[in-house]
């Protein structure tokens, strides 16, 4: 099979598709590779090392699209993208197509593109190439806060993370006990903060607490408990997750308005809309605003920070669905794999996600996959 690692477009997204080691995999089983120019320097993978692992290094977008069956991406589609896509190719990415818009899935639907959306595959009950850059995401989340802790910045409370002798740590207070909340709690303890954690799944909870000890605080999430935790954080980490769906503002305005002068909010669920009601999407090199005395960190592609980790983190995670379905065939793949078939979205024409069809009045087909052997 041909498989096409195209550039990244999105503004500052710095990670890259596969790393070196899994266009290698790929090449040692007897698949082509075409990866653009330059798509793998901002992680520090120069074009050379690509070539050395097996790639064709080609010089435009429209050549890697052009050439692929298979085409592998980071970030959501863009316009220009969606319009470089080839009749009944595979594509595979963060797609987000809950919040895009219509004319990209009405792309997808009229060039029969199968969009397979790393975000919603299922292996286990979990989610295994998003939990990748969740892990990322829940670590950064707590340094970001501590950054903007600090005096030198114009609207910083000057608190220090992990308080001293007689002076009480900060308090992270974090919504939600999925993959971004674990790692955020981990990382809070390791810094010295009191941790709370809220989720109305009291499973998740007693995880937390048998993996972490009970130096975790866990709650139980409800608008009284929410509003007492808001109200009470120096550092609020939205950390809300709904498989394919828009994040609910579970913070309202009202809300952050009770929170101290120069809080920090981190709201990791921005690339699903974001869960508090103050949130807009930030970027890397402008990644915050202030909002009724709140600095507000909404960063949608947040573990492009730490490009080089993510990437290889990225190919680990997806690396045995493309050679599965370059080594076997789509139809293969998609029969053998339910949790995968899960993470297709558009297929043949139709809209094979239900969830995504009623957001946008799409027709709705459940995925049949036929076996061509």
């Amino acid at each position: 099979m041909r498989i096409g690692i195209p550039k990244e477009t999105l503004l500052e997204e710095k990670r890259v598709a596969l790393a070196p080691a899994g266009v290698d995999a790929l090449v040692k089983s007897g698949h082509n590779v075409f990866i653009e120019t330059g798509a793998g320097l901002e992680s520090h993978f120069p074009d050379d090392e690509y070539r050395n692992a097996g790639a064709n290094v080609v010089y435009t977008a429209e050549e890697v699209f052009q050439r692929a069956e298979l085409i592998a991406k980071v970030a959501p589609l863009k316009d220009e993208e969606a319009e470089m896509l080839q009749e009944e190719q595979i594509i595979f990415s963060f797609l987000h197509l809950r919040i895009g818009k219509k004319n990209i899935i009405e792309n997808l639907l009229k060039k029969k593109i199968t969009a397979i959306s790393y975000e919603l595959i299922e292996k286990n009950d979990q989610l295994p190439v998003l939990q990748s850059m969740s892990e990322i995401a829940g670590q950064l989340a707590v340094e970001v806060g501590e950054h903007y802790f600090k005096s030198d910045h114009e609207a910083g409370r000057g608190i220090l993370m992990g308080g001293i002798t007689g002076v009480a740590p900060a308090a992270i207070v974090i919504l939600g006990a999925g993959v971004v909340g674990f790692n955020a709690a981990r990382a809070g303890l390791a810094r010295g903060a009191q941790v709370i954690v809220l989720d109305k799944d009291l499973r998740r909870l007693r995880r937390i607490e048998n993996l972490l000890s009970k130096s975790v605080t866990t709650v139980v999430a409800n608008p009284y408990t929410i509003a007492r935790g808001v109200k009470f954080a120096d550092l609020l980490i939205g950390a809300i997750q709904i498989k394919g769906e828009q994040s609910p503002h579970i913070v309202t305005e009202a809300m952050v308005k009770t929170m101290k002068k120069g809080s920090v909010i981190v709201d990791a669920s921005i690339d699903q809309g974001g869960c508090i009601e103050t949130s807009r999407p930030t970027s890397i090199s402008q990644p915050i605003f202030v909002h009724n005395d709140v600095i507000h960190y909404c960063v949608p592609n947040m573990p492009a920070l730490v490009s080089r980790t993510a990437s290889f983190g990225l190919t680990n995670a997806s690396m045995e669905y493309i050679l599965d379905i370059a080594d076997n065939g789509l139809s293969h793949s998609l029969m053998g794999d339910a949790g995968l078939a899960k993470g297709v979205c558009t297929f043949n024409g139709f809209c094979s996600n239900e969830t995504l069809a009623e957001t946008f009045d799409l027709e709705f087909r459940r995925l049949h996959i036929f076996s061509t052997n």
